[in-house]
């Protein structure tokens, strides 16, 4: 069991306890892919217009985007020996992580309740072909209780669910996506009665960034589950382990979603699982077990990750009073809203993925074009800090791309959502230049 104190968050991971198998890294990102999600934005490409050529491309293109500067972040893990929010204090200073380690620990329960709705679905379904008739919110508060013991144990029980869970799910998930995909047969790449006639170059963007954000939404997590590999650990190989798991997990099923979406029907969660289940036929209630199972390995990954986060906001709890806190909130957004499950979450999620895309954009200038790591950490609220807020706010006025909000430049772009790139890239271009700025006043006062 990980260490229950606050200090298991804050300190660096002793040397001694650095004995992390390098495969995990792999698991650890490639097995909270696994799941409906991927599914349903295979499925949502048509639904915008995508065919076959421009949905692979937007695929492709949106995957690479997304999982570069999560693998690039993992990275930080070995050396530091912190998880991610504590290690960009080298940037940000020990106040400047409040804000984004407390708006990450507001994004992971929002997935939490994401995740949980349907899998609870899932395994209503799965007890009801059983002669067992549970409600929504029993059959969510045994999974969100399995999840919640898993992030009790903490790194190591969640990464042990990452590898065995996600062997297992992933042979389920091929075997049902085959089946799918035979099945399908003429119904392949239908053209919706909703989709536009024409695809745009607006709406390709938005595709590739709705796919970019898959993976990109674990950048905030990335070196939670490195940061127990010895120090020494090549980093190529860990950017190369992480890298591949992620293009791993999501493309394959992706391209499923994009190439059986005729048989899905709307682009849902509860139309992804009853199409699964109608394509296994007899397998059926694999795929419900499967699904509900999913929920666990990507679950406890945001529990676990949460209960650091809060930490690292300034609540020095202890860890597993900041785990059952989470879960708790995560059982209780799902079960209230259920009801408005894509109104309410997903809207909300994609506005929030606004402030990774600075965040990131920092800590990875900083570590790989700066120099961080090597200087002693700022205690207070930093510059990096500063432009962190404000390119954060900024995009999200100016950029983003919802049902809930559209920003005026935007709207100009005619709904083209470009916000993810130019977050990314302002927030590390003014953080270099704030940097080489002091470090070239530093040096014209060397005596």
């Amino acid at each position: 069991m990980e260490g229950v104190s606050a200090a298991t968050v804050t300190e660096p991971v002793p040397n001694a306890l650095k004995t992390m198998r390098l495969d995990r890294v792999f698991w650890s990102h490639f097995s909270p892919n696994l799941g409906p999600g991927g599914w349903v934005v295979g499925v949502l490409l048509v639904h915008l217009g995508l065919g076959l050529g421009s949905g692979i491309a937007a695929i492709l293109l949106g995957n690479l985007i997304g999982a570069l500067p999560v693998a690039f972040a993992a990275a930080i893990g070995p050396v530091t020996g912190l998880p991610q929010m504590e290690a960009s204090r080298q940037v940000l200073g020990r106040r400047g992580i409040r804000l984004p380690s407390f708006l990450n620990w507001i994004y992971c329960i929002g997935w939490d309740a994401v995740n949980n709705v349907p899998a609870a679905a899932a395994l209503v379904a799965l007890l009801a072909l059983a002669g067992l008739a549970a409600p929504f919110w029993l059959a969510l508060a045994v999974l969100a209780g399995l999840q919640m013991i898993a992030s009790i144990y903490g790194h190591d029980m969640v990464q042990g669910l990452q590898k065995y869970l996600g062997g297992l799910l992933l042979v389920t998930f091929a075997v049902i996506g085959g089946l799918d995909f035979l099945r399908a047969g003429s119904a392949l790449l239908p053209h919706p009665a909703d989709a536009p006639a024409t695809l745009t170059v607006p709406t390709f963007l938005l595709a590739v960034a709705i796919l970019a954000s898959f993976n990109l939404s674990w950048a905030t997590y990335s070196s939670d589950y490195t940061r127990y590999l010895p120090a020494d650990t090549d980093p190529k190989r860990v950017v190369r382990l992480s890298f591949a798991a992620l293009l791993a997990s999501a493309i394959p099923f992706q391209l499923l979603g994009l190439v059986t979406a005729g048989s899905v029907g709307e682009a849902s969660p509860t139309a992804v699982i009853a199409g699964l289940q109608h394509a296994a036929g007899g397998l059926g209630p694999v795929v419900l077990a499967a699904i509900a199972l999913s929920s666990i390995s990507g679950n406890s990954f945001n529990d676990n990750t949460a209960s650091y986060s809060l930490i690292s906001a300034g609540i020095r709890v202890p860890r597993v009073l900041a785990a059952i806190a989470t879960a708790t909130l995560g059982y209780l957004l799902a079960v209230f809203g259920a009801g408005r499950y894509a109104e309410l979450y997903t809207n909300y999620l994609v506005v929030t993925l606004y402030w990774i895309a600075p965040f990131i954009g920092i800590v990875l200038a900083d570590w790989y074009l700066v120099g961080g790591g090597h200087r002693k950490v700022p205690r207070g609220w930093t510059p990096a800090a500063t432009i962190f807020v404000v390119t954060a706010v900024v995009t999200i006025a100016l950029f983003s791309v919802s049902d809930t909000y559209t920003g005026p430049v935007a709207r100009l772009l005619g709904g083209a959502d470009v916000g993810y790139y130019v977050g990314f890239v302002t927030a590390g271009a003014l953080y270099m230049l704030s940097a080489n700025k002091r470090n070239n006043n530093g040096a014209r006062h060397e005596p």
